[in-house]
């Protein structure tokens, strides 16, 4: 598949789901090549190596009948690389990076290889809804396969060695995307999300560290990585997302309780907003698209034939401009984005 379509279609994680709360899952494994700098020490002929090598291993190597397209920053322009950092398969500061970086890409986008960022590898599964064991299980088989092909940095007292030390042992980062907007509209978000951090637990927002947490989305991740095998940070990241969700669900039955005709001119509100604006920002769709999915959660609402996370990371600056072919800012791009969001929820199932 050329990879102009891979970046047309949504990714496999932006699917909707049935369950409310739990966006998506993301598994992500840091590793590096034995014997070579760390990629912020790299000459550019040493870089070129590593992606070298890191090609050749990934040739003709497949997962779910799914082959891996490598794609090169140096050859992509700004636009394509910030549909990729939107779509959560780079990182904002990867896009930045020079020569001899890369991504390699399942045609989903299910699977996700960062070449020389951080660590020389980065290997990411992102899927809807919470699925953590699969997308452990997706990472550790092409952590294996790189195992047999690449000699690995590793050390039998410190595990994995990586780049920062906070990542040493495992290497293991895992981020589960969770939507709170009935615990923001109650004022206990701060306070429950603020429990997390002394419990080994990082909450960012959209895009990670330093990003706000627009549309009361927000990621939850582990931070300790050594000493910690991988089936006890899944076990622990699961029990505290469950009750999360506890959390969310009682917040929104108080909602309903004793807040009925607020909270439904709330998403009528955001509704009418959505299918008729001329003009939207990034925030404000992003706070009415919350909206208007709790509305749907909580049967307020009709159900739309967009799905809620394809609607917000269409809406972003890189996938509008990408899919209208246009250079965009300012008001020229809340209109075309205000346009797309009219379509979306004017348009008919079937």
């Amino acid at each position: 598949m050329p990879y102009g379509a891979m970046l047309s279609r949504d990714s496999y994680w932006m699917q909707d789901v049935d369950l409310p709360i739990v966006l998506s899952t993301r598994v992500r494994l840091a590793r590096n090549l034995a014997g070579i700098a760390f990629p912020h020490a790299l000459s550019e002929e040493e870089a070129k190596k590593v992606e070298n090598n890191v090609m050749e291993c990934l040739q003709n190597f497949e997962l779910e009948e799914e082959k891996i397209v490598y794609l090169s920053l140096a050859k992509l322009s700004p636009i394509e690389k910030k549909v990729l950092v939107e779509k959560h398969l780079i990182s904002p500061i990867f896009s930045e990076a020079g020569t001899a970086r890369g991504v390699a890409l399942t045609e989903s986008n299910k699977i996700s290889i960062m070449v020389n960022e951080e660590d020389h590898l980065r290997i990411q599964v992102l899927m809807p809804g919470n699925c953590l064991e699969r997308a452990l299980q997706l990472a550790g088989e092409i952590d294996d396969h790189f195992d047999r092909c690449l000699d690995l940095a590793y050390k039998e007292k410190f595990g994995y060695l990586t780049s920062c030390p906070t990542n040493v042992g495992t290497g293991l980062r895992v981020s589960v995307m969770v939507h709170l907007p009935a615990l923001a509209l109650t004022n206990q978000v701060q306070q429950i999300l603020a429990a997390l951090p002394p419990l080994g637990l990082a909450v960012r927002g959209l895009y990670g560290e330093g990003s706000k947490a627009y549309g009361n989305i927000y990621q939850v991740s582990n931070q300790i990585t050594l000493g910690k095998r991988e089936e006890d940070t899944l076990t622990h990241l699961e029990a505290v997302i469950k009750q999360l969700v506890e959390h969310e669900m009682n917040a929104r039955e108080a909602l309903k309780k004793q807040a009925q005709l607020l909270i439904e001119d709330k998403v009528w509100r955001a509704r009418g907003t959505l299918e008729n604006a001329r003009l939207l920002t990034t925030e404000e769709t992003f706070t009415f698209l919350s909206e208007d999915r709790l509305g749907i959660d909580m049967q307020i609402l009709p159900k739309v034939s967009s799905g809620f996370v394809s609607l917000l990371i269409n809406s972003l600056p890189g996938c509008l401009q990408y899919h209208t072919k246009n250079s965009l800012d300012g008001q020229a791009l809340n209109v075309v984005r205000a346009n797309f969001l009219r379509q979306s929820y004017t348009r008919k199932d079937g």
